[in-house]
C-alpha cells in the first residue's frame, strides 16, 4: 500500500497547486467522507495519494491529460508492489475520473469520493491561495474584467485572459453543483461563502468600488 512518506517523492515540495500539501489535504478529506460512506479505504487511499503524480504542474506540456499519466504512473506503482490487475483497475478509474474538465465520469464511489474531496481543495481558503498560485505559475493576472462573451459563454475572447477571477467564474464559483456526496456538499457550502466573499471583494476592488 502506497503511504505519505512514498508520496512526498512524488510531489513538489513547494508547489502551490499541486504539491504534497495538496495530496495531504485530499487525503485527509478522503479518508474521513470514505470512512463516512463506506468505501474502500486501500483503494481509495492509493488514489487519493497517486491522483496527480505525474504531469500536474501547471506549465506541464501534458497537464490536460495529467490524470491519464498519473493513472498510468499509479499503474506501475500498484504493480511493482505486487497488486492484482482487480484491486490496481478500480485505483485507475478514480484517478481518471477525478479531473473537473476531464472526460471520464466517476462511476464508484471511491471515485465519487476522490473527485468531491479533490474539488473540495479549490474553495475555502485554500482554494483561493491556490487559485492565485496557478495564476502567478501560469503568468496569468489575478484579476482581468472578464468579456460580455466569456461570461455569456465560458470562453474568452482574442487577447483576453484567463485571470484567477475568470478561473472562480468558469469552475469554482460552480463546483458545489458538481459534487456527489453529501458529506462533501455540506461541507461545500461553508467553504464557498469564504470564497464568493474574496471574489467579490477582489472585483469591487479592482473596478474602485471596494
Amino acid at each position: 500500500m502506497p503511504n505519505l512518506e512514498q508520496a512526498r517523492a512524488w510531489y513538489p515540495e513547494h508547489d502551490p497547486v499541486h504539491g504534497f500539501d495538496h495530496v495531504q489535504r485530499v487525503l485527509a478529506l478522503a479518508e474521513r467522507f470514505g470512512a463516512q460512506l463506506g468505501a474502500d479505504l486501500e483503494i481509495l487511499r492509493a488514489a487519493a495519494l497517486l491522483h496527480d503524480a505525474a504531469g500536474a504542474a501547471p506549465l506541464s506540456k501534458g497537464r490536460a491529460a495529467h490524470e491519464h499519466s498519473s493513472a498510468e504512473f499509479a499503474r506501475a506503482v500498484l504493480e511493482q508492489e505486487g497488486w492484482p490487475s482487480q484491486r490496481i483497475e478500480p485505483v485507475l478509474h478514480c484517478i481518471r475520473a477525478h479531473r473537473y474538465r476531464g472526460e471520464e465520469q466517476p462511476n464508484s464511489l471511491e471515485a465519487k469520493v476522490l473527485f468531491d474531496a479533490d474539488k473540495l481543495d479549490v474553495i475555502g481558503a485554500f482554494g483561493v491561495a491556490r487559485t492565485i498560485g496557478y495564476a502567478v505559475q501560469a503568468g496569468a493576472p489575478i484579476f482581468a474584467e472578464p468579456s460580455e462573451h466569456f461570461m455569456d459563454s465560458g470562453e474568452r475572447t482574442a487577447g483576453e485572459p484567463h485571470s484567477a477571477y475568470h478561473e472562480y467564474l468558469f469552475k469554482l464559483s460552480r463546483v458545489r453543483d458538481r459534487l456527489h456526496t453529501e458529506p462533501a456538499r455540506q461541507l461545500a457550502s461553508e467553504r464557498e461563502q469564504l470564497l464568493r466573499a474574496f471574489f467579490e471583494q477582489l472585483a469591487a476592488e479592482a473596478r474602485g468600488e471596494g
